[in-house]
């Protein structure tokens, strides 16, 4: 069965944006970098891979969902399919023309819970904060990439949820000098 991961950039107090929904202030420069790029480069848009002269390894994911609100600061920017390299979901509840080499769910629980059985690599929650509390009792790993700052408001990891505690459990964690840490979890019930 494939996992769900979380792998997501978040602040010191939890936050995955800023209130406009903006990322920033999470730093994109430091030695952490060289760990996203090479074991993390699933998660990086196509078009920053073609800027950058790198390719996706697809060796973690092969599906990415995404909510709409997450896709949009790719459409704003004029980028239609930003992880052509993986199949892309989005969800929302309202419909979009969306370009043929996207999917639009308006149930993501069911979609997570189909995608699971069917064979492949593991998929990627990108956020936000909303699909993830809707999809918390599927999430099988966190991967966070904690940045050396305060939001103070923002979008949380996990926002709108009724009280829902989730145990987890760390796997592994690892320190930059630049200030960033990178924790993983594994679900634990």
């Amino acid at each position: 069965m494939r996992n769900l991961t979380y792998y997501v950039a978040t602040s010191l107090d939890g936050k995955i944006a800023s209130p406009q929904g903006d990322w920033a202030d999470f730093l994109s420069e430091g030695d952490h970098m060289n760990v996203i790029l090479t074991e993390f480069g699933d998660a990086i848009p196509t078009h920053v891979h073609a800027h950058i002269g790198t390719s996706p390894s697809n060796t973690l994911f092969d599906t990415v969902i995404m909510g709409w609100n997450t896709y949009t600061p790719a459409l704003d920017a004029g980028i239609t399919s930003p992880y052509q390299h993986l199949r892309q979901i989005v969800v929302s509840h309202k419909s979009h023309d969306l370009p043929a080499d996207l999917e639009l769910t308006h149930d993501p629980v069911t979609t997570v819970k189909d995608l699971k059985d069917q064979p492949g690599k593991d998929i990627w929650l990108a956020g936000g904060g909303l699909l993830a509390s809707s999809l918390l009792p599927l999430i099988d790993r966190l991967i966070l990439k904690i940045n050396p700052v305060v939001f103070a408001a923002g979008i949380p990891l996990f926002a709108g949820a009724d009280y829902m505690p989730t145990q987890f459990a760390l796997t592994e964690l690892r320190t930059f000098s630049s200030g960033v840490a990178i924790a993983e979890y594994a679900r634990q019930n």
